[in-house]
């Protein structure tokens, strides 16, 4: 057996669950907040890095000034899709919102491909070397970046619920709406600001997910890719979707492994997260650190 080959995998897998539990993390907030799930969420990766790669191609700017105009950008999309698409639907069946969500992420695939094309681009040179060794192993520097914003950002997600106004009011909103807005909190302020970061945080993801593989209308998959770590951890669970992405990263990683040394059956990157999820939702439907809804009759 390739043992190389295996640790560089679950490095790998590593590297990406962290950068999926920073996806699944904004699942998480915007279901905490707004009791909804964002199906747009894998077109937010998208956009941001067709917006980074834009400005770094035509505009010629340079990385570290593209990528934080980058998150600007994604925030007010955020803020503005919320406010024209999303509020106009408070106090409608959570169904319905679902299903507008559903509809963005159909129209802005199909506006993205419009003003963009649909073949993939190449990000330009970020690095001056293309791999950096790890322990012996070989790391994209891309990779590594990932790894350090997204450590970054779980800390941030802690800190910011924990001690921060708005993150305080943002867990009373989660909580009970009528409630938090008896208590003077602006609930359309929160549904906004978790837009806003949750679209900020994806377009990171996307941008270097891009770097890496390049930016196509593939990259909108991560979101579908993603779901099933949300699952996994629990969907109203911050500290869920961290462990949900640690363990859909290590475990594509492993099926790619067991697949390429042993079964030669094809495709388990894909699928094998997808077959964990259906296992757990038979033995464990909230997940490993989902809330249990209790109704009282």
């Amino acid at each position: 057996m390739n043992w190389e080959l295996l640790f560089q995998l679950l490095l790998n897998g590593i590297i990406v669950g962290t950068l999926y539990g920073v996806v699944a993390m904004c699942f998480v907030l915007i279901y905490k907040s707004t009791q909804v799930v964002n199906f747009a969420q894998g077109e937010f990766l998208l956009i941001g890095a067709w917006v980074c790669w834009s400005l770094l191609v035509h505009w010629q700017m340079p990385f570290v000034v593209g990528f934080l105009f980058t998150l600007v950008f994604m925030m007010a999309f955020g803020v503005l899709l919320q406010i024209v698409v999303l509020r106009p639907m408070i106090g409608e069946p959570i169904i319905s919102v679902i299903m507008v969500t559903i509809g963005l992420s159909i129209f802005m695939r199909a506006a993205v491909n419009w003003i963009f094309g649909q073949s993939a681009e190449a990000f330009p040179r970020i690095f001056e070397t293309d791999v950096v060794s790890v322990l012996g192993l070989n790391v994209q520097p891309a990779y590594l970046m990932s790894l350090v914003f997204s450590l970054f950002i779980m800390a941030g997600f802690y800190a910011f619920f924990r001690y921060s106004r708005y993150g305080l009011a943002m867990r009373a909103t989660a909580f009970n709406q009528q409630v938090a807005q008896s208590l003077g909190i602006s609930v359309k302020t929160v549904f906004a600001l978790a837009w806003a970061i949750s679209a900020m945080v994806s377009a990171l993801a996307g941008v270097v997910i891009g770097m890496v593989n390049g930016v196509s209308s593939a990259l909108s998959f991560i979101g579908i890719k993603v779901f099933p770590a949300v699952i996994l951890g629990g969907l109203d669970s911050i500290v869920g979707a961290v462990v949900g992405g640690l363990i859909v990263g290590m475990l594509e990683n492993t099926a790619e492994f067991v697949d390429g040394q042993f079964l030669h059956w094809g495709n388990m990157l894909t699928i094998a997260p997808f077959w964990v999820l259906i296992l757990l939702l038979v033995l464990k439907p909230y997940g490993l650190f989902g809330t249990k809804t209790i109704e009282r009759v």
